[in-house]
């Protein structure tokens, strides 16, 4: 239900502020405000974006708990989509979303009300594969490639070539 009232709220916000403030500084301001947010938040979205990717790589090579880098990474995402949709409450979540502190604030909230059940990274995690102990063996599969019919007289040709007789 929460999520109805935000879609029936948000756009009714944006045309509030769009007439309040198109109203006091006219229309073409207005638009280059909008135009100008658009730009301006996706040169900061990449910058936060290539930040939190390189957190994000860091995690995975100190096979550290990847959660919060993923959750800063999609918040930028979405932030870079709330920049993109034309208005003023969208560009000022989306602004407020690329601020880390922000994004830390809204993690940890996120983090509180979610209970994760179970956790695994790395070599003891997850399935593990058996390797043999004897260096004789060599894992592999294999295919059945003997044929379902056998030839009849007039495909036999002779001798392929790739064996003698």
């Amino acid at each position: 239900m929460w999520l109805f009232a935000l879609f029936i709220a948000v756009p009714l916000i944006e045309i509030a502020l769009f007439i309040q403030i198109g109203g006091a500084i006219g229309l073409w301001p207005t638009l280059l405000i909008v135009v100008l947010t658009a730009v301006v938040g996706t040169q900061l979205m990449r910058a936060q974006g290539a930040l939190a990717m390189s957190q994000l790589r860091e995690s995975f090579g100190q096979l550290n708990d990847p959660t919060e880098p993923l959750a800063h990474g999609a918040m930028i995402l979405f932030s870079g989509a709330l920049l993109l949709t034309p208005g003023f409450f969208t560009d000022f979540v989306g602004f407020a979303l690329l601020i880390p502190a922000v994004r830390r604030a809204v993690f940890h909230w996120a983090r509180a009300r979610v209970k994760v059940q179970s956790f695994t990274m790395g070599p003891e995690g997850g399935a593990r594969h058996q390797r043999p102990t004897d260096e004789d063996i060599i894992d592999g599969d294999f295919t059945d490639v003997t044929a379902s019919k056998k030839p009849t007289h007039g495909e036999i040709k002779g001798p392929s070539g790739w064996t003698k007789h």
